[in-house]
């Protein structure tokens, strides 16, 4: 390979994956590239995520939750070798394109991108909210345990929910913590 095509600039262009699959098609891309002796061409391969937590069952979880499920994005010098290469991954379906040319992401599309994962790792874990206004829900704690009712307001910063219970045939509004409610089944 001539010094000329090491110089070239690489642009950022999105792939696209088998939802779920975007943590396997990028390890399996890296050592496929490193194999085929094409690695030098792709800068940087990357999952937009962000770290959430849940409540499940009572328990706080954290998770890495995908911003673009069933998508990449690829830092790289895209020439014909490389996409062939990166079009025959398992689990990839193909790239962003126009026509049949993989289309750059432009520069504005790229920071707006990029700072949105900054964001998210200067915020650090955030919850993913449960419910929204609406859901049907069931008390699991507290002196209101096994009522049932509706979502009116969902407040994420506190983590609680408002929600419409029927009590001696009125309805009445509480606020709860979002692990005092389930959804109901």
């Amino acid at each position: 390979m001539s010094k000329s095509k090491t110089k070239e600039i690489q642009k950022w262009y999105v792939l696209r994956t088998f939802s779920g699959h975007e943590k396997k098609v990028k390890q399996y891309l890296e050592s496929e590239a490193d194999r085929l002796g094409v690695i030098d061409k792709i800068g940087e391969i990357m999952i937009p995520t962000e770290t959430v937590f849940e409540m499940r069952q009572g328990k706080k979880r954290t998770r890495e939750k995908t911003f673009f499920p069933g998508y990449l994005l690829i830092n790289a010098v895209l020439d014909k070798e490389l996409q062939h290469v990166i079009s025959n991954v398992p689990s990839v379906v193909g790239f962003l394109t126009t026509g049949d040319v993989p289309t750059p992401l432009r520069p504005d599309e790229v920071n707006r991108i990029l700072g949105k994962i900054d964001e998210a790792r200067e915020l650090g874990e955030q919850p993913e909210i449960p419910f929204s206004e609406g859901d049907a829900i069931k008390v699991v704690d507290g002196p209101f345990n096994n009522f049932t009712g509706f979502v009116e307001e969902v407040y994420p910063d506190k983590m609680k929910v408002k929600v419409m219970v029927s009590i001696f045939g009125r309805k009445t509004p509480l606020e709860l913590d979002y692990l005092q409610v389930e959804h109901e089944e």
